[in-house]
């Protein structure tokens, strides 16, 4: 009977095999004893985790409320400053008005004035003598001259200015609407919770982003927009009362200087009465070509549409078949009645248009002239009746002068000292 044979393989005796037990055993209890430790030590870790983590969110929401709290308060600074210079623009502008208003109102003497002297330089003879109605006229022309000016630069001034107060208010809607987006980032940051399903790891959320400003710098900035402000609306405020006592002012001596210079006209006839009537008869003549001209510019140019709409046709035929596959794309009879037709269709164009642009240069060369002959109609009327229009034209100052005396609403106004209950009116 055979022997069989021993299992292949390594084989440990009985102290390897109790060693390994005992060596299992060993780790396992220092295992365990390390996973004891650790376990205690998360516990604790946990622990003061949770109420750091607590703390520090209500110490976030604590200063969340008071940076909400400062940004409102600002908010609410912000928006009375920008609705005192929106109040302080809506004056200017009226103010503004008002100047542009009296400046208006001298075109009209400033106008009879100056054609008071030109019917008196037309005098001959020894009729033409330096009188006190030159010196009148002409101190009545530099008073209103000088007027204009004074006027002028106020609302100049006053435009500048009221460019500063946009900018200023620019400036404070800037700032305020940042303050609306920051105050509704914060309130947003407020309510979240670690429940909010918009909360997420973000990408380096600790990082400084750039402008980023401290808090010093960011009440600065808003401060100097306010004082910005306030100090434009007090600039505003001299201006608007200058302004009033100008106007009041140059509407004395205007009044004054008319009445002065009234006392002292005198008529003068003058006639061209054969030049006008040969003047009008041209100026009708002219009128009738010009308006057989524009018949044929009219014709000219519906012509040339109709041409072009052709000439698009045959443009469209040529392009499509080129399209013609294979053998087919045959420069046959067709093609080249395409392109005779194109040649002549852009050659009468050509024609059309040079013809066109003849006719237009002479209707504007027409136009130009009958425009002449109207101002010098104009002139010639004016001479026919110079001494009617003198006496017109110091009429249309009266009544001038009795609209102006119109009563206005005042304009309250604050002066120098503070007070507010300082009006103007004219």
């Amino acid at each position: 009977m055979s022997v069989p044979s021993a299992k292949p393989g390594l084989h440990h005796s009985v102290s390897e095999w109790t060693s390994n037990n005992q060596q299992l055993s060993a780790t396992a209890q220092h295992e365990q004893l390390v996973s004891m430790v650790i376990r205690q030590e998360g516990r604790s870790l946990r622990n003061d985790t949770n109420c750091k983590t607590a703390w520090d969110e209500s110490d976030t929401c604590r200063r969340l409320r008071d940076r909400v709290w400062d940004v409102v308060q600002r908010k609410a600074e912000l928006e009375t400053c920008a609705q005192k210079v929106d109040k302080e623009m809506e004056a200017l502008t009226l103010s503004k008005e008002q100047t542009e208003q009296a400046l208006a109102a001298t075109s009209v003497p400033l106008e009879v004035s100056r054609e008071c002297l030109t019917l008196r330089d037309g005098r001959r003879g020894y009729e033409l003598a330096i009188d006190p109605v030159d010196q009148q006229l002409k101190k009545e022309v530099e008073l209103i001259e000088r007027m204009q000016k004074v006027l002028q630069q106020h609302i100049d001034r006053a435009f500048e200015h009221l460019c500063v107060l946009q900018e200023a208010r620019h400036q404070l809607t800037a700032d305020l609407q940042n303050k609306m987006d920051a105050l509704d980032i914060d309130m947003s940051c407020l309510s979240l919770t670690v429940q909010s399903p918009q909360i997420s790891l973000k990408t380096n959320p600790t990082r400084i982003p750039p402008g980023s400003s401290n808090p010093q710098e960011w009440s600065q900035f808003s401060q100097y927009n306010v004082a910005r402000a306030q100090e434009a609306m007090q600039v505003s405020q001299q201006m608007r009362e200058d302004m009033s006592l100008t106007r009041v002012q140059s509407q004395n001596e205007l009044d004054t200087q008319r009445r002065a210079t009234e006392f002292s006209l005198r008529k003068r006839n003058h006639h061209e009465e054969q030049a006008r009537d040969e003047l009008e008869w041209q100026i009708r003549n002219t009128a009738d070509e010009m308006a057989e001209m524009e018949r044929d510019i009219n014709g000219l140019d519906a012509d040339l549409q109709v041409k072009t709409a052709s000439l698009k046709l045959a443009h469209t035929r040529l392009e499509n078949r080129t399209n013609r596959p294979g053998m087919d794309l045959c420069r046959d009879e067709v093609q080249h009645g395409l392109v005779e037709e194109v040649h002549q269709l852009e050659a009468t164009i050509l024609a059309v248009t040079q013809k066109l642009s003849e006719a237009q240069r002479c209707m504007q060369k027409m136009e130009l002239h009958h425009s002449r002959m109207l101002q010098d109609l104009s002139r010639k009327q004016e001479a026919l009746s110079l001494e009617q229009r003198s006496m017109n034209g110091r009429s249309r100052l009266a009544t001038t002068s009795s609209t102006e005396k119109t009563p206005v609403l005042p304009v309250p106004l604050t002066n120098s000292s503070g007070r507010s209950n300082l009006q103007l009116a004219q």
